[in-house]
This record gives C-alpha cells, sequence and structure tokens, in this order.
C-alpha cells in the first residue's frame, strides 16, 4: 500500500515522466512496444515486490509511474476521435443564456457587463482595448485570465451558502454533491482550461477529505490534483497555463507558510499582520511563476505587489456581489443597491488600475 508521503513521489515521477514523453515521442511508434512490457512487468512480479522493503518497493512503483507517464504522453500525441459529452452542450447553453442575462441587468455603466462577463465566463470579447491595456500595464491580466482564483472566489462563496444547510450526515453529503456539482458544471461552462480543472480538482479532493474527515495537507493535494490531472490529459503539461497554475500553488504551499511566518504572532487583531499576509501570498507566487513568465512573454510585471494588494481583494468584493446580482436577477428581481454597488466595484476596480498603470 502506498503511503500518502508515496502520493507525492509517484505524482513527481508520473509528471516527470509525462515532460519526457512529450519530448521523445513524436510520431515514434516503437516507443510504447518498449514501455507498455516494462509497465506490466511489476504486475507479474507483484509477490516479489511485496516482499521488498518499503523504500524500494516504492521506487519500484515510482519506476512504474516514470514509464506510464512517458506511455500516456504518446498515447495523448495520437491522432483520435474526440468525446463529445451531452453535458458540453448543456454547459455550453446554459453559459450563453448566462451572458445574455448579464447584458439584460439593468447597469449604468456600460462597460460592466462585459468585465462580468471576462469575469464569469471568461468571454472577453466585448472589453474595450482600452480596458485589456490598462489590466495588461498593470499587471493584472490574471484576473482577466479565467483561473484558479476566479472559481476559487465563488467556491468561497458557496462554501458559505452552503453551511446554512447544517452540519448533520445527510446535509454534509448534500452539501458535498452540490459544491462539486456546481463546480463541475462551471468547469465546463468555462471552457476547462487547464488552470479551471486544476481548482476543480483542489476542491472534489478537498472535499472529499472533508467529508470522510481525512486530514487535508495542502502539498498532498496538489500531488494528487496533478496526477489525476496529468493521467486524464497529459497533453496539458505543454500549456504554459497549467504550468503557471502549478507553479503558482506550488509557490503558495511551499513559500507562502515561510513567508507569513516572519510576521510577529499577534493575540489582537492586527490590520498589518492581514496585509502582510496577502503581500506574502502575492511574493509567493510571483517569484515562482515570474522565471516562466519571463521566459514565455519576456516581461515582469513591475507592479504586481502593489496591484495583487488592492486588485485581488476589489475583484473578491466584486465577484461576490456579481454572482449574487445575477442569482437574484434570474428571477427577475434586480436590487436597486446590488446594481449600483457592482457598477461602483466595476469602475474602481478600472480605475485603480489606471492609477497602477499610470505610474
Amino acid at each position: 500500500m502506498v503511503g500518502a508521503r508515496g502520493i507525492e513521489t509517484l505524482s513527481v515521477t508520473f509528471t516527470a515522466g509525462v515532460i519526457a514523453g512529450t519530448m521523445v515521442s513524436g510520431g515514434n511508434n516503437v516507443l510504447p512496444c518498449i514501455l507498455l512490457p516494462l509497465i506490466a512487468l511489476p504486475a507479474f512480479l507483484q509477490e516479489k515486490i511485496a516482499r521488498l522493503p518499503g523504500a524500494q518497493s516504492l521506487a519500484v512503483l515510482a519506476t512504474t509511474f516514470l514509464l506510464l507517464g512517458m506511455f500516456c504522453a504518446w498515447n495523448a500525441m495520437q491522432p483520435g476521435a474526440d468525446i463529445h459529452w451531452w453535458v458540453q452542450d448543456w454547459a455550453d447553453a446554459a453559459v450563453g443564456k448566462l451572458r445574455a442575462h448579464i447584458d439584460a441587468l439593468p447597469f449604468r455603466n456600460p462597460d460592466t457587463p462585459a468585465l462580468l462577463k471576462a469575469l464569469l465566463t471568461g468571454d472577453r470579447s466585448g472589453l474595450s482595448r482600452e480596458t485589456v491595456a490598462v489590466f495588461r500595464a498593470s499587471g493584472a491580466s490574471h484576473i482577466l485570465a479565467l483561473s484558479g482564483l476566479h472559481i476559487g472566489i465563488i467556491y468561497l462563496i458557496f462554501d458559505k451558502l452552503t453551511h446554512l444547510l447544517g452540519r448533520t450526515p445527510a446535509m454534509r453529503r448534500l452539501r458535498f454533491w452540490l459544491i462539486v456539482a456546481g463546480a463541475g458544471f462551471f468547469t465546463l461552462m468555462t471552457g476547462a482550461g487547464p488552470s479551471i480543472v486544476r481548482a476543480f480538482l483542489f476542491i472534489v479532493i478537498n472535499e472529499t477529505l472533508r467529508l470522510l474527515g481525512r486530514p487535508r495537507k495542502a502539498v498532498r493535494v496538489l500531488c494528487l490534483a496533478l496526477l489525476i490531472q496529468l493521467i486524464l490529459n497529459p497533453a496539458s503539461v505543454r500549456e504554459v497555463g497549467f504550468q503557471l497554475s502549478y507553479l503558482a500553488m506550488a509557490g503558495i504551499f511551499l513559500l507562502y507558510p515561510l513567508l507569513e511566518a516572519w510576521y510577529p504572532v499577534s493575540t489582537s487583531w492586527d490590520p498589518f499582520r492581514k496585509i502582510w499576509s496577502m503581500a506574502a501570498l502575492s511574493i509567493s507566487c510571483q517569484l515562482f511563476t515570474g522565471p516562466l513568465a519571463w521566459l514565455r512573454f519576456h516581461s515582469f510585471p513591475r507592479y504586481f505587489l502593489l496591484t495583487n494588494l488592492m486588485a485581488i481583494p476589489l475583484t473578491s468584493v466584486l465577484m461576490a456581489t456579481a454572482v449574487t446580482t445575477v442569482l437574484l436577477g434570474l428571477p427577475g428581481w434586480s436590487p436597486t443597491l446590488l446594481i449600483t454597488a457592482t457598477d461602483g466595484l466595476c469602475r474602481l476596480l478600472v480605475w485603480v488600475l489606471e492609477v497602477i498603470a499610470s505610474m
């Protein structure tokens, strides 16, 4: 039996195999003829492997997962028919109706619907060139690119709402299925990009462990999500969104706790500690993703710290009001207060980024 520590090892070796397979496979049809017998070998030697010490047994499994990753990468590069799910048609129709519903809400600011559609559905076609340029110049392009940040905010909103159902075993199971189904449907609606899928897997793993009452260690959740995502789609390892998403999460899980602990512990509420926590989070992400972003895009946001300290909290509040406004608007009720608040937050977010971009 592979322990929790073994999950991390198998995840890393499988990922290494996928990367290696992506680099060497191409049109090489000899590769599976070499890999498949080697992958199958542990199945025939399972009795001997079971008698090995724990470290040696794990090494055999890790080697198998390395080869399995190479085979999966090769297989992902072969031509094949796409699988079309009926639920995808349902999700596509739902996102179309959601965008039309956002357009129909009585916002006074003409730019608000376009920004909300970008934040909630990933549709940036309605944004003006000036708005896109402001987000890019201020280092806030990641806010427009639908990612784990957005589904994470929506998850937190629904997590709070579903807590109202209670804590009985039946309600906990209902809450689990509501959150997982909702997050899965949102993932399909928004195109199931690599960072969105990563966030969805985080939600599923986190909620499953919470339902089972099992401990949730962040690094192991990260490794398990990485393993599952690459098994489902090995080709995603080549996408920059996938790479940046996992690098950002690695920074948060590995470096952020160390930086956050530098601030002295206080027994009373300390606003400066909250500011430092947000700064440490931003620095952790940037240190891990910055080198790759520079290599791929030859750019580095100079004011990333200021942008994230101001824009991320604003975006979180904006999305909370936007989701509430959209949901209440579905049955035809559009509270003036929420409409005005959402409008104002959109204006404020763009204004803040304009100020940063002009520095």
